[in-house]
């Protein structure tokens, strides 16, 4: 089966959509299906990513149903996978016109109306009762964390944590998107400078509008270390105490590695996620507010200190 993924990523859309397809699409690469990717050349793309994973990478000018569509016949597509806030239901709807034949796989974070065959929305907050009406009744509804999409590399640090030991040194890590749209990277920075005896690990990538200010403020501080595009992000959080994250796919893999964490929301599309975790009893904000970041760190931190002297 020819398979093509449409996502795009950017500087302003962030880096999350390509991580997670590319997830997806090893899955279905081991299962002996051909893959492909279709993305636009945005500026702060993560299209390398594609290329480094073996990946065929066909550019789109646009985000015109017409050029998908003709990409789709050229290279006798079966199934397309989705995951684009940009493409709605009436934008699939008319792809399966144009493609009686064509499967749909939509990804949903948001709750919208989709026209697919196949809907998944993989966080850990995800309700698939609240698909009732917003999908065909042929859909196949795949939510929740059975379908978290996780990398081999968490796989492999989740059996390690047994013989983890618990360090005095609080090393705390870092995630607010790969391209940190909101810029909270070095507010965050200024909080946690007030802690001694800490070391941060700070996750980001080529798309941070902001990496030049943040390479800047990192240089001369010993007790920060900036991961540009790594590979080892599970590596990194199984030797952590604990995270400040967006709620957002980076959520699933901290709950996945057992990490605490502060969830900081960041954009809409996160509002799901925020309001189970904080249903749930996980330390979140609902926006940036160093006061309520350090009270939050406090706690957090007291907790830990109880668990690793006792």
């Amino acid at each position: 089966m020819n398979i093509v993924f449409r996502a795009d990523s950017s500087s302003t859309i962030g880096t999350g959509h390509i991580m997670r397809d590319l997830v997806l699409a090893q899955r279905y690469e081991n299962k002996g299906h051909s893959i492909i990717f279709a993305t636009q050349d945005l500026q702060g793309n993560m299209n390398h990513k594609i290329i480094e994973a073996g990946y065929e990478l066909n550019i789109l000018k646009s985000n015109d149903i017409e050029e998908l569509d003709e990409l789709i016949k050229k290279l006798k597509i079966d199934m397309i996978v989705i995951d684009h806030y940009g493409i709605d239901y009436d934008f699939e709807k008319k792809l399966k016109i144009k493609n009686p034949t064509l499967k749909i796989l939509s990804f949903d974070d948001t709750y919208e109306k989709h026209y697919c065959d196949i809907l998944l929305n993989h966080n850990i907050s995800a309700d698939k009762k609240r698909y009732k009406n917003l999908v065909p009744k042929r859909c196949k509804l795949r939510c929740g964390s059975k379908y978290i999409l996780l990398r081999d590399e968490f796989i492999k640090e989740k059996k390690k944590l047994k013989s983890k030991k618990p360090s005095k040194k609080f090393k705390i890590f870092i995630a607010m998107g790969g391209a940190d749209t909101a810029n909270l990277n070095i507010k965050i920075l200024h909080v946690l400078k007030k802690y001694k005896n800490i070391k941060v690990h700070l996750v980001t990538t080529l798309a941070n509008q902001n990496l030049k200010e943040l390479e800047k403020y990192c240089k001369d501080k010993k007790w920060i270390k900036l991961h540009i595009n790594s590979d080892k992000i599970a590596k990194l959080m199984a030797k952590s105490s604990f995270a400040i994250i967006s709620p957002s796919v980076t959520a699933n893999e901290a709950f996945f590695m057992e990490l605490p964490f502060i969830a900081i929301k960041t954009a809409d599309n996160q509002n799901d996620m925020y309001k189970y975790l904080k249903q749930k009893k996980f330390f979140v904000l609902k926006e940036f507010d160093s006061n309520k970041l350090l009270l939050r760190i406090n706690k957090l931190s007291l907790g830990l200190l109880i668990w690793i002297y006792s």
